[in-house]
């Protein structure tokens, strides 16, 4: 097999401005989005705050969990339905929403810078598949670059976020196709039909439903979408990233299954963390695990 083992990383943005990650501790972290400051809840963040509790408090607004379902946000100041954000050419609209997050995940602007570099350095029309592309900015990073992008999402409103982020970025007349469908069932369909991409993103959640109520669960139906992508990649496939939230999984998991996909194909598989750096102090925070694969550069 013609497979280098893979390389362990933390993975951090180094580019932005409109956000920081300003503190963290017991629980939470206190982050700018923007010109607001947000305090979100993190079961992980076992460690002590490092600044003073009087920042804290100055915060706009602060999401508080409930025992089950959706919780709320509690505003210390009146805040607009959305804002404007920016990362590089990219703009894109950030809201708090009842799920704790706000549209944007900074950590992912790693995938974004490395996906425009391997498009751009193809010198060749490339084809994406965003599958859970939720509010797309990734599906905008890749079309800034020149691919054509199909973005697929279970929710309809969050599509329409996502095309507003479009607009606003001023890439709407790109080549983007807006799919409201089941992630698994939309890859096997595009097998049948011949479809081929390539660059694959995936981004699932732990547990989620279809728009006709197919159910999706981490561990049983990644793989099986894993398996599915295998008919859909070119023949000189340029990408493929994943990245997981709150799972139990190791980043070696989501390593070993491109392995069994890729490792027949040559290129570079490297996998670990998303993490974010502290203005202050020296604690990153990990967001996420990933592993992505790239054909090797000729």
């Amino acid at each position: 097999m013609n497979f280098k083992t893979p390389e362990i990383h933390a993975l951090s943005p180094r580019h932005w401005v409109d956000y920081e990650l300003l503190d963290s501790g017991d629980g939470a972290k206190l982050e700018r989005f923007g010109k607001y400051t947000l305090v979100r809840p993190d079961k992980g963040i076992l460690w002590h705050r490092s600044l003073a509790a009087e920042i804290w408090k100055q915060a706009d607004a602060e999401f508080v969990p409930a025992d089950a379902g959706e919780g709320r946000w509690t505003l210390k100041r009146e805040l607009p339905e959305r804002w404007r954000m920016r990362y590089g050419n990219l703009s894109f609209w950030a809201r708090l929403t009842p799920f704790r997050h706000t549209g944007v995940f900074p950590e992912q602007a790693a995938h974004w810078n490395w996906m425009i570099e391997k498009i751009k350095s193809a010198r060749r029309p490339i084809s994406v598949l965003n599958l859970f592309a939720y509010t797309g900015i990734a599906t905008l990073a890749a079309a800034s670059a020149g691919a054509s992008v199909t973005h697929v999402d279970a929710s309809k409103p969050t599509i329409a976020w996502a095309r507003e982020n479009a607009e606003i970025a001023g890439l709407a007349d790109r080549p983007i196709r807006w799919m409201l469908d089941d992630a698994l069932k939309f890859v096997k369909r595009e097998g049948r039909r011949g479809k081929r991409y390539d660059g694959i993103i995936i981004d699932p959640p732990v547990f989620g439903r279809g728009p006709k109520g197919e159910v999706w669960r981490f561990a049983k139906s990644f793989p099986a979408l894993i398996d599915a992508c295998q008919a859909i990649l070119s023949e000189q496939p340029l990408f493929v990233i994943t990245t997981a939230y709150e799972v139990a999984e190791s980043a070696l998991l989501l390593s070993n299954l491109l392995s069994d996909w890729l490792g027949s194909s040559g290129g570079n598989i490297s996998a670990g963390e998303l993490v974010l750096h502290p203005k202050t102090g020296n604690r990153p925070l990990s967001t996420s695990v990933y592993a992505r694969w790239a054909r090797e550069e000729a």
